[in-house]
């Protein structure tokens, strides 16, 4: 007598959970997850007494305010941020002599200060606005002095215009939201 023997349709899935998990650890071990690094700042080293104070004059600092709205006041007056960059270039270089002007680029500070509910994109906008326009004056002073673009300078050539024209953004504590300057 013939016994029917009866065939399975089970796959072994017994090590299946071994393998997704050796896949799992695989990819997140050779994955890179990018960070976002946000606004790279220079800070001053700390110090436990407070710094001397600085006399500065007033024509010589160039104020930007960001508003909570995201307007932006240019020493008192209304801007856009399209703008910002050749009215910081005007201020630092002076080329009238504009005695409401800086004295000279060494001496000029752009102050940028904020309000806590100013836009993030705004606040941005405006920052890289300010950092650009001493790019510009950077590779404009390479092509003049040198003859060659910012890139192409050695570093020493490239700290020497750097001497010349520091870049002094200063940043001032943001007011409370809404409250204007």
């Amino acid at each position: 007598m013939a016994t029917k023997r009866r065939l399975s349709n089970e796959i072994n899935a017994g090590s299946m959970a071994d393998i997704a998990f050796l896949l799992l650890i695989f990819f997140l071990v050779t994955t890179t997850i990018s960070e976002d690094k946000g606004v790279l700042v220079r800070l001053p080293e700390w110090a436990p007494e407070p710094p001397p104070p600085i006399d500065v004059k007033q024509r010589n600092i160039f104020q930007v305010f960001v508003n909570a709205t995201g307007s932006l006041l240019v020493r008192g007056e209304a801007t856009d941020v399209g703008q910002l960059k050749e009215k910081a270039k005007l201020f630092v270089f002076n080329p009238y002599h504009d005695p409401t002007f800086a004295e000279s680029p060494r001496n000029a500070v752009i102050t940028l200060k904020n309000d806590r509910g100013t836009p993030y994109g705004t606040y941005l906008e405006a920052y890289d606005a300010l950092k650009s326009a001493y790019k510009e004056i950077w590779e404009e002073l390479a092509m003049t002095k040198y003859g060659k673009v910012w890139s192409d300078l050695s570093p020493a050539l490239q700290k020497k215009i750097k001497d010349e024209v520091p870049m002094v953004i200063s940043e001032a504590e943001p007011t409370a939201f809404g409250e204007e300057m």
